[in-house]
């Protein structure tokens, strides 16, 4: 039996202690259980601890798999394919000693780890139509695993959790974002979704990465000490390596002062991720930060972490962002409309993950060229063409000349470029969108997908030391 326990260092030790002086009982991981969903169309990795020596056998439906506990009572086996069913499987861990364990009601669907800091974290309970979102969450298909939050300094062997049904009593606290994403998937591919809850708000995205991952790149190397890895250890480390599709991600806040370094930090994390599932490339949706107004900030700071999302996606294989400029709340940085991020990640996922035709992206910059005292922009991901979210003239664009001093700007749109002029620059080299953490652009295209922040030139940001 799981006990919640109350500090994490003892959680973690006294697991270690559990599983070096257990006499014979066979144990699992939490994120095996009664509820859980396992993963399609992938093998599905089995691992716990037993008796030194003891053998193990592994039963999932018809399927059987067995392994014998190695010198430190761990064994593993790997259970085949299996097709998308929301018929209930039982599976069974039997031990030579006469130990057993039982979990029933597994389904077997697609599988998603949801991640971040307290965007993420937000529940549905705490944003928008919460009375009537709660109330209508009967989705039995839908399976809820919410990581207890437990900092570690070095890897645990469990984490605190259990899966449930997606119902009201269970979906309310529960990570709206991820919520809202898993069930647009269930529906639009009819299969079960299980979604694994670990995020921690404030949290910045070293504390979710292992020190040996910060020590492979010189710039991040400042970086493994204190609480780094924290995360890594205690909730995510011990879930490893349960078949999963991929993992979403909303974090960036807490890193926004040193948005040049997440330049690096984050395919760096995305990589650290990659290695400990060991599933190759999954894929990997980015939640773009929304506009607001960090007191006591410079204001690019924003800007400069949007932009190392969007590079991030840019340079790492298999990766998607969903742009949130549109949905903000410049006076609240925790936005309410998590149905629409939610729906933004499942457009990504089922375009590039499932397969089906349709717009997923805003206009993304691709180019410039100077006309005179004109620049003109060109984009990729048009969708239907360019337009303004509002139907007003497009905002927060700003324009500079060779001495980088931008000042606002008219945008107008021409086809699908975008042609932009300011009468006191007349030697334009370089424009910007949105750069700053409170703008509320509107430029789009006509699936009311926003642009990313962006800028031409490549000089100096202020995070860049």
């Amino acid at each position: 039996m799981r006990r919640h326990l109350s500090r994490a260092l003892f959680f973690a030790t006294s697991f270690a202690l559990l599983a070096a002086t257990a006499s014979a009982a066979i144990r699992l991981p939490a994120i095996f259980g009664d509820h859980c969903v396992l993963q399609r169309n992938q093998p599905i990795p089995v691992w716990g601890l037993a008796e030194k020596g003891e053998a193990i056998t592994v039963t999932l439906g018809d399927q059987t798999q067995t392994a014998k506990a190695d010198d430190n009572g761990r064994w593993r086996v790997t259970m085949p394919k299996l097709d998308a069913s929301a018929k209930p499987l039982t599976m069974t861990v039997k031990g030579s000693s006469g130990d057993s364990l039982t979990f029933k009601n597994i389904l077997v669907g697609e599988v998603w780890l949801c991640s971040g800091q307290s965007n993420m974290e937000l529940g549905v309970a705490t944003c928008n139509d919460a009375k009537k979102e709660i109330a209508e969450a009967n989705y039995p298909e839908i399976r809820l695993f919410d990581v207890r939050k437990v900092k570690a300094p070095g890897p645990v062997h469990d984490v605190c959790a259990n899966w449930a049904a997606c119902q009201p009593q269970t979906v309310a606290n529960f990570s709206a974002a991820a919520y809202y994403f898993g069930r647009k998937l269930h529906k639009d591919l009819d299969v079960p979704v299980g979604l694994i809850g670990a995020y921690w708000g404030g949290t910045p995205a070293e504390f979710w990465t292992s020190i040996q991952a910060l020590t492979t790149k010189r710039e991040l190397k400042p970086l493994a000490q204190n609480e780094s890895a924290c995360l890594y250890n205690g909730m995510l480390a011990p879930m490893a390596p349960y078949a999963i599709r991929g993992a979403i991600w909303y974090q960036g806040e807490s890193n926004a002062s040193r948005a040049y370094q997440y330049r690096t930090l984050l395919p760096v994390m995305i990589a650290d991720w990659r290695n400990l599932w060991g599933q190759g490339d999954f894929p990997f949706g980015i939640v773009q930060i929304a506009p607001f107004r960090y007191p006591g900030q410079n204001p690019e700071f924003c800007p400069e972490l949007q932009e190392a999302q969007a590079m991030t996606v840019k340079s790492v294989p298999n990766t998607g962002l969903a742009v949130t400029m549109d949905i903000g709340d410049v006076k609240n940085i925790h936005p309410t409309n998590k149905q629409e991020v939610g729906r933004r990640l499942a457009l990504w996922a089922e375009a590039t993950v499932y397969g089906r035709k349709q717009v997923y992206a805003g206009p993304v910059y691709k180019s410039m060229t100077v006309e005179g005292d004109k620049i003109r922009l060109a984009f990729d991901a048009v969708g239907g063409g360019l337009i303004s979210l509002d139907d007003k003239p497009l905002s927060d664009f700003t324009i500079a000349g060779e001495d980088k001093k931008f000042v606002p700007a008219t945008a107008t749109i021409d086809g699908v470029t975008v042609v932009v002029h300011a009468d006191a620059v007349a030697n334009p080299v370089a424009v910007r969108y949105a750069w700053r953490d409170d703008a509320t652009p509107n430029l789009a295209n006509k699936e009311r997908l926003p642009s990313s922040p962006f800028r031409t030139d490549s000089w100096k940001g202020v995070t860049q030391r």
